[in-house]
């Protein structure tokens, strides 16, 4: 009994020790399955609708001892859109919004973080959508760094992660999708990004 408690001892010191070392600059990719990008929109001030974009791939290089030197950058293929209704999927992927058969790719490189918090960063970037590029801010969350939590369990998960979250609001016309405003479209990506090896 002595032993096993000294055990339980030692490698309870020995976790905290592992958590307390410094994560390392690395560069990340993100996990498909577990990455949404959302967005909603005001239905004539009558109801919020939404969609999502299924099919995205971010790369983000993160030093966490020098945040405000990290860059993030995404490419969304827009063909796949998904609201659960296919007849207003394919109205937002036609010529007169989206118009995905010519533009199939929304993309996202950062220009600048600045952090806000210990968990938080403003990531400001170019977005360019229907050709048209714009500078967006993204407020992002940091919600995971580290060994992931399941990867006792499955061997795809061994190695460093990061998650957060980032919200921002768009005005759509200023990058020409649609021919009358619904006001703010707001936006959420939820991603988990696991180091490259």
């Amino acid at each position: 009994m002595t032993y096993f408690r000294n055990f339980l001892s030692s490698t309870a010191v020995a976790a905290t020790c592992l958590l307390a070392m410094p994560a390392m600059a690395a560069t990340y990719k993100t996990d498909q399955g577990h990455s949404e990008v959302r967005f909603g929109w005001s239905h004539a001030g009558v109801s919020m609708q939404t969609a999502e974009f299924t099919s995205f791939e971010g790369t983000l290089d993160l030093d966490p001892e020098n945040v405000e030197a990290a860059s993030l950058s995404a490419t969304i293929q827009v063909g796949s859109l998904a609201s659960g209704y296919e007849p207003l999927d394919k109205d937002l992927l036609s010529e007169g919004f989206l118009n995905a058969t010519s533009f199939p790719e929304i993309t996202f490189v950062s220009t600048g973080i600045e952090r806000t918090g210990d968990s938080t960063a403003n990531v400001t970037g170019d977005l360019t959508i229907l050709g048209t590029t714009q500078s967006v801010v993204l407020e992002t969350t940091l919600t995971h760094i580290g060994d992931h939590p399941v990867a006792a369990f499955f061997d795809s998960y061994k190695g460093d992660w990061v998650a957060f979250t980032a919200t921002t609001t768009l005005d759509h016309q200023a990058f020409g999708v649609g021919s009358f405003s619904t006001g703010p479209i707001t936006v959420e990506i939820v991603t988990e990004m696991k180091a490259a090896e």
